[in-house]
């Protein structure tokens, strides 16, 4: 048995470096970057993520080929289940005011390897969202001025036919992601200006967009002689949720922004739920105004709310919307240009990826060079790729890392606390455990339990200092009775004792927490699976697909009941996600839902990145953390205090040797030999 143990410690040490957690400092707010984005700051970012060319093109497409009008039903679900993300990441970008967003979040509370993952998949959707709405942004000045760039770069610089890229290099979309790049590098104010500016721009736009399209509506529109409201029944309505639900993603720039808010505790979810609200505001009046205009399957999916006012005789309005559609565009590609370096400088910071991309510039207090590179890098995927190509590779990396920070909620919920000195959010390992107390000889002595509860309870009561009279002591007995109920975090609450002590008494705390949120992954998976694929691809008989269900719902909601009957950590002074597990649960289970319906050709780009990662981080990441290295010096030197009779107090060093050697202590009883 001792030979078993012994050859797979080396398995067992290798499996707790992957799973090590980012010990964070004392001091969360202490950064290299400048603390300097109001909540206004944060919600504009965040709507300029959100509210971009999605809101002149998805309209048009969904409505026509997917719900109808009925895509304002499609709008209100999918800003309900972004809203379950979004709050999530709120509660995690207040209580951990670090860049890096989901990495980050993934990196304190789930293990290291899952959260250099999260952040390499990241790190290619902003690369790829960056190239495609410049692709876009280049289209559609493009198409005004009636093709006339394209021919111009067809005929006089290059075009070629090679599968999966673009006929002729998009040189003006390339143009304009090297100049937002060099915009970018001169700091965190000039960026949230130039969002500020032409987010104003685009609101302008969207209130005279709503404003003139409902004096144009006509009800009849949603009639049933054109259709109907939901022409496409149910299923297309959900349907239209899935394509709907990309809309939202780009709120996560408000966490990824969090080292730089001047206030993260208060500003972070505030910011979130505004800019959460008005893009969902925005979506929903505005695919109203669109389907009321004209008749939903006339709609031009390219150009779908310009084209309606041409087409009710305002062609000068079209050109207001085209503004206004530039203006969207360039937020969108702002917001993407700002959270990529700033991933990659958390990334590098943590020596898990290379350290040069970690140096922030001493004036602008900004990571120049991890925006300049991967500005460069986003400038190219935009030159020589299509919009068709890069859009078929977006979302599968931001599902996962809403799917992780979901789970991490749970798991950072219920985990046991660190230390008893930890201040702050939870999560957060501190040293603040203090050494026990020696008396006079050198002796261990524990200290008394009943002083240290007394000490306690005046403490906490602000007033009761000495018990003399009965009322006095009864109160103290409530709250030692009080105190005994209030169970530590990840426990079995008291009231569900003697239902399931007996089952779940005995184990640690945290330790079913952390069992069920991996049963609550794999059913979550396999549910979706069933209901993606189990009639289509792989032809079960309807009673095994009943049954499957049946089965994988039970465990989900199982998994979540056991969660639940298990005591969180006592609330912090920052913003936390309501019903918990429940909401981040049902988060999980949408998201894998959706990412299990994308396109193979996705999942198969997805697997050769991951394959390419996980190089990176067994050749550089796994060798250079600073966790690793943290944990190594931990290994080498380890320190006492003995006080000695005379009173003083005297630190003594020594090396940590392999068992079976003995410890020499320099201490002034026992010299060293210098023989």
């Amino acid at each position: 048995m001792a030979s078993c143990v012994s050859g797979c410690s080396p398995m067992v040490r290798f499996y707790q470096k992957l799973n090590r957690l980012k010990t964070l400092e004392d001091d969360v707010m202490a950064t290299s970057l400048k603390r300097c984005l109001s909540t206004v700051d944060l919600a504009l970012l965040g709507v300029g993520g959100m509210v971009g060319s999605g809101l002149y093109v998805l309209t048009g497409t969904v409505a026509k080929d997917t719900a109808g009008p009925a895509v304002v039903v499609s709008f209100i679900i999918a800003g309900i289940a972004s809203l379950m993300a979004a709050l999530c990441y709120a509660e995690f970008g207040a209580r951990v005011p670090k860049t890096g967003s989901a990495y980050m979040f993934t990196y304190v509370s789930v293990g290291e390897i899952w959260a250099f993952l999260i952040g390499w998949n990241v790190i290619l959707e902003y690369m790829i969202g960056g190239a495609a709405v410049a692709r876009a942004w280049s289209g559609y000045l493009d198409s005004i001025f009636n093709h006339r760039i394209q021919n111009f770069t067809e005929s006089h610089v290059m075009r070629w036919n090679v599968p999966f890229l673009a006929h002729y290099p998009d040189l003006l979309a390339a143009a304009i992601l090297i100049l937002a790049s060099f915009l970018i590098s001169f700091g965190v104010r000039v960026s949230s200006w130039l969002n500020h500016i032409f987010s104003a721009v685009s609101m302008v736009v969207i209130a005279f967009i709503l404003v003139f399209g409902f004096i144009l509506a006509d009800p009849a529109n949603w009639s049933a002689r054109e259709g109907g409201f939901a022409p496409f029944g149910f299923s297309g309505i959900m349907a239209g949720t899935a394509t709907c639900f990309y809309a939202f993603v780009g709120f996560d720039v408000i966490a990824a922004s969090s080292e730089e808010a001047s206030n993260p505790q208060r500003a972070i979810p505030a910011a979130t739920a505004i800019s959460l609200g008005l893009a969902a505001t925005a979506y929903i009046l505005v695919s109203t105004v669109l389907t009321l205009m004209v008749p939903w399957h006339t709609l031009d999916p390219n150009s779908a709310l310009s084209d309606a006012f041409f087409r009710r005789g305002y062609s000068w309005a079209g050109f207001i919307v085209a503004v206004g559609s530039i203006c969207a565009m360039n937020t969108v590609l702002l917001s993407n240009l700002f959270s990529l370096p700033r991933i990659v400088y958390a990334m590098s910071e943590d020596g898990l990826f290379f350290s040069v991309f970690s140096r922030v510039n001493p004036v602008t207090k900004v990571p120049v060079i991890a925006i300049l590179v991967f500005g460069s890098l986003m400038a190219f995927l935009a030159l020589i790729f299509d919009l068709e190509a890069l859009v078929q590779f977006l979302s599968i990396g931001t599902l996962l890392a809403y799917t992780f920070v979901a789970a991490s909620i749970i798991v950072l919920r219920f985990q046991p606390d660190k230390s008893s000195g930890s201040s702050g959010g939870g999560g957060v390992k501190t040293d603040a455990s203090s050494p026990p107390s020696l008396n006079q000889s050198g002796q261990q002595v524990d200290p008394s339990p009943v002083a240290g509860e007394s000490h306690t309870f005046a403490q906490d009561s602000g007033e009761l200092k000495e018990y003399e009279s009965f009322s006095d002591k009864l109160q103290l007995v409530e709250r030692q009775k009080a105190v005994k109920e209030r169970r530590a975090p990840g426990t079995l609450k008291a009231r569900w004792e003697p239902y399931l002590g007996r089952l779940l008494g005995d184990c640690e705390p945290g330790e079913v927490v952390t069992f069920c949120v991996m049963a609550l992954m794999v059913s979550g998976v396999s549910l979706s699976a069933v209901l993606v694929f189990g009639n289509n691809q792989l032809h079960l008989p309807v009673w095994s697909i009943t049954l499957l269900l049946v089965i994988f719902s039970l465990v989900f909601m199982l998994s979540l009941f056991l969660i639940w009957v298990h005591e969180q950590q006592a609330n912090h002074k920052t913003f936390q996600v309501p019903l918990v597990p429940f909401i981040p649960g049902f988060s999980i289970l949408l998201n894998v839902f959706l990412m299990l319906k994308l396109s193979p050709l996705t999942w198969i780009r997805f697997i050769i990145w991951v394959a390419a990662g996980l190089l990176v981080y067994f050749g550089y990441g796994i060798w250079h953390s600073k966790e690793g290295l943290r944990e190594q010096q931990g290994q080498d030197v380890s320190a006492r205090y003995v006080v000695l009779p005379s009173g003083s107090l005297v630190e003594t060093v020594q090396n940590v040797q392999p068992e079976g050697h003995a410890h020499n202590t320099l201490t002034p009883d026992n010299p060293p030999d210098n023989r």
